[in-house]
Formats: structure tokens, C-alpha cells, sequence
């Protein structure tokens, strides 16, 4: 079916409405086989509090953006390519129902549906998109994600000397390896995660050392999957402290 909408007047046409909606500052989203699954609603979670975002699946990526006009007009515009997508399941937590992680190499974070139907379609489109790629590609899934950043509302101390608090003059941070909050004197220390950036990231005492150490998994590993056994709030990195989005990412 996919083939088939590839050069559809109806597909170009689609694709094209989405380009206007970004308008000049997006990047042109038509190039031949790409084709438009779907699009909705999915509430992020941000480094503050979660937020709407417009989200779009094409055959080869996904895209989203801040709402400025629903159906009319979005901002902010961010391209994610799909065969570097891995996809996890999260358990409901109180309001935050309906939700799955999208992990990538560059940038993890945490969405939610409204219903169950709707995550369950659009984990499975995902799904079908990657598969589909990686067959055609002859390429492995990606087994290197970043970390999905903890929130700030998680955290009132640093969670890694437990001692230091929070205020506005101590500000919290976020380590690039791992996603924990921490306090300055704990992340002081940077390192090279090429797959995030290509200049060292603030990361913290901990991972420096494994690290350092050659144990380059264990610290990520470890906080990805107590996220995915618990999840509350995320977000990921671009700046010390904001995410790409907004400064209240």
C-alpha cells in the first residue's frame, strides 16, 4: 500500500499541506517514496511539564512540532529518521496513561495517547515503518540510545551526592549518559558522546568514571530500564538546561 501513495497525487498533496503548516523555518519535507501514515495529537513530556505536540509518520521519519494554530499551523519543527527509532512500552502511572518511549541515538523522551486504541496504532505503524526500512537497508536496529532525562519535578536534591538542594541559585542539571538531575559540583565533568554531540556533554561524577573506564553501557543501561518499569515524567538534551524545544523544556 505504501508503494502505492509513493507518487499519488493525494500523497503529494498531504505532504504538502504539512510543509506549509511548518512554513519557511521547516525543512522541505517532499522527496520521491515518502509517503504520509498518519498524524495526531500526542502529549511530550518536557523537562517541565508535558506538552501538546502535532506529531506526523512518514514511511522513512517522524516529525513534530509545537502547536501555534491546530491543524494550521506548527513551529519548532524536528525530524526524527526512523531506522534509528527503537520503541518501548510504559506502564500507566496515574494520569500519564497510554504511553511509550522513542528512543534514537540523538534523543529519547517519553509521549502519550489518548486512548489505548490510538498508542496501540501508533506503536504498530512505527513498528512497521522501522521493520520495513531495516529490511529494505539490510541495517541492524540500533542498540545505542541517549538517555530519557529525568524531571526536575523528580528531584529536590541531586540525585547523585543526595546532599546538595535545589533552588533558584543552585540549578539543576541534567547528565547526558545517564538522565539523572544533578547539582553542579556533581556534573562538572564532560565527555564526548558522538552520537549526541560533537563536542563533550555535561555528564556526571558517576558515568565519567565508568566511562572513563571503558563501561560505556552500564550507567545508561541501568536508568533506561527502571524508566521503562516506572515511568513518570522525561525529556532529553540539547543545551546545559533547556531542551531544543523551549527554554521550559
Amino acid at each position: 500500500m505504501v508503494d502505492r501513495l509513493a507518487n499519488s497525487e493525494a500523497n503529494t498533496r498531504r505532504i504538502s499541506i504539512v510543509e506549509n503548516c511548518f512554513g519557511a523555518a521547516g525543512q522541505p519535507l517532499t522527496i520521491p517514496g515518502r509517503v504520509l501514515i498518519g498524524e495526531g495529537v500526542l502529549t511530550k513530556l518536557c523537562r517541565k511539564k508535558p506538552k501538546a505536540r502535532q506529531f506526523f509518520l512518514f514511511n522513512d521519519i517522524l516529525v513534530y512540532g509545537n502547536i501555534v494554530i491546530q491543524k494550521k499551523k506548527y513551529n519548532k519543527q524536528h525530524i526524527i529518521p526512523l531506522e534509528n527509532v527503537t520503541i518501548d512500552s510504559i506502564q500507566d502511572e496515574g494520569d500519564l496513561r497510554n504511553g511509550w518511549l522513542i528512543k534514537t541515538p540523538t534523543k529519547s523522551f517519553a509521549v502519550y495517547a489518548a486512548t489505548a486504541t490510538e498508542k496501540s496504532e501508533w506503536m504498530n505503524h512505527i513498528n512497521k515503518c522501522v521493520s520495513d526500512l531495516l529490511s529494505k537497508s539490510g541495517k541492524t536496529p540500533s542498540n545505542e540510545h541517549a538517555a530519557v532525562w529525568v524531571p526536575d519535578s523528580e528531584a529536590t536534591v541531586c540525585m547523585r551526592c543526595q546532599k546538595a538542594k535545589f533552588t533558584p541559585v543552585n540549578r539543576r542539571h541534567h547528565c547526558r549518559k545517564c538522565g539523572f538531575v544533578v547539582c553542579g559540583p556533581c556534573s562538572e565533568k564532560r565527555f564526548l558522546l558522538p552520537s549526541q554531540s560533537s563536542k563533550p556533554v555535561r555528564i556526571c561524577d558517576f558515568c565519567y568514571d565508568l566511562l572513563s573506564t571503558g563501561e560505556m553501557t552500564a550507567c545508561q543501561s541501568a536508568r533506561s530500564d527502571s524508566y521503562s518499569q516506572s515511568p513518570k515524567s522525561s525529556l532529553n538534551e540539547v543545551s546545559d538546561d533547556d531542551d531544543d524545544e523551549d527554554s521550559s523544556d
